[in-house]
């Protein structure tokens, strides 16, 4: 379906778009969902840090927005190609802030060019920070930049796919920290990735939370995402044992990374994070919890995720 048809199909072929402000390109660009692109970012700044690897603080803030931009671009480019195809609508359980151009009378056209915007920002962002580390983080992010392209766009969208949520996990459980290590000494740091593994898992529960929650939209719209081919029984299987071994990773690995220090982080995150871990160990991926549902995931990333990134943090200043 075309944006002109789609825009018909609403009934509002004569009321004028309305401009695309700073306020609608904040609404664009999902600050809500930013957690999954910050909490990678800090970790992989403060893993540098308490290995002692040069980072400069203004590198530390580029990489961090380059990160934010690069999610920002995601989220704008997936609004407009579900608008434009017809696949969200307000009867679909989708949030005012997840479906900004269903909700306002935007032109679709400019969203899209905000969306290639905030990706060209983050690349600009991403270079002035590696300007001297090699060919290293280029390519890291040439791979980067590519997937946030191909999550939406083109013709076989990653975000339809069934390896989706492993796509998404690694990119930005795993090269976001990959790509911060390598702009600090221009080198590629494997022995990095299995510390990336509680970050890898909690990014691809926010995709399966989305996927598992949408199995009937995906299906009528011809997505063939992993809970499409599962189907909700054992997606919901799949669902609660990655939970289950991210809240376990969440635990294990700062013990074995960064002595004493992880009794604090562990204890932060049993007090601070029950109530979100809580609802996702027991969701039935429905579509009516769906709100509440990527509410619950995006704050157990915000609480894990973040407070691992944090223990890294007191590591390194202890």
């Amino acid at each position: 379906m075309g944006t002109d048809s789609k825009i018909e199909s609403e009934g509002a072929v004569s009321a004028p778009c309305r401009p695309l402000d700073a306020a609608a390109a904040i609404r664009l660009a999902a600050v809500h969902t930013w957690p999954a692109s910050v909490c990678p970012a800090m970790f992989g700044i403060f893993w540098c840090l308490q290995r002692g690897l040069p980072l400069q603080p203004f590198q530390c803030i580029l990489l961090a927005a380059a990160c934010v931009l690069s999610q920002s671009a995601v989220n704008t480019i997936n609004d407009y190609v579900d608008y434009v195809s017809g696949t969200d609508s307000k009867e679909d359980n989708v949030e005012e802030n997840d479906a900004v151009l269903v909700y306002c009378h935007l032109n679709p056209k400019h969203a899209l060019l905000l969306g290639i915007g905030y990706l060209l920002a983050a690349a600009a962002c991403g270079a002035a920070a590696a300007w001297h580390a090699g060919p290293v983080p280029y390519l890291i992010g040439l791979i980067g930049g590519l997937t946030v392209l191909g999550y939406s766009a083109g013709p076989v969208p990653v975000s339809s796919l069934p390896l989706g949520e492993a796509v998404s996990g690694f990119v930005m459980g795993a090269l976001i920290p990959l790509g911060t290590a390598s702009v600090a000494d221009g080198r590629f740091h494997p022995e990095l990735i299995p510390e990336c593994l509680p970050l890898i898992l909690g990014i691809a529960l926010i995709m399966l939370s989305n996927n598992g929650s949408d199995i009937e939209k995906d299906i009528r719209a011809g997505r063939t995402t992993l809970p499409v081919l599962l189907g909700r029984p054992r997606t919901i299987v799949l669902y609660r044992c990655m939970l289950r071994a991210w809240i376990a990773l969440l635990c294990i690995q700062p013990l074995l990374c960064l002595g004493w220090v992880a009794f604090a982080g562990i204890a932060c995150t049993v007090i601070a994070g029950h109530r979100p871990f809580g609802f996702l160990l027991q969701a039935g991926l429905r579509p009516s919890d769906r709100i509440r549902q990527m509410k619950s995931v995006t704050a157990a990333n915000f609480i894990g995720n973040g407070i691992l990134a944090l223990a890294y943090a007191a590591a390194w200043l202890l």
